[in-house]
């Protein structure tokens, strides 16, 4: 379980990290024309949802404990590298 709660940890400081990330694209969307404006909104919108369903999962391992934190880590991986590399590219395209 102590393997666990350190995952859980690191994964809960890597979400503020990429909220970080995804408050700069905010800022970047602040300095946009008002055509690239949407754009800049509609993927900061998308971001945040994906990072409300990793947190809802991180919350769920933490609740659930024991064997389910193995079921549950796969999943959650993947989630995670999808939405670290959604808000790299994001940032990558806007700089």
């Amino acid at each position: 379980m102590e393997n666990a709660k350190k995952q859980i940890d690191k994964m809960a400081a890597r979400l503020k990290e990429l909220e970080q990330e995804i408050r700069e694209l905010e800022k970047l969307a602040d300095k946009a024309v008002a055509e690239l404006k949407a754009d800049y909104n509609q993927q900061i919108k998308d971001l945040f949802l994906k990072k409300d369903e990793l947190q809802t999962k991180v919350s769920k391992v933490t609740e659930a404990g024991g064997n389910a934190w193995e079921d549950m880590k796969a999943g959650s991986e993947l989630s995670w590298e999808v939405f670290e590399d959604s808000v790299k590219n994001n940032l990558k395209k806007e700089k």
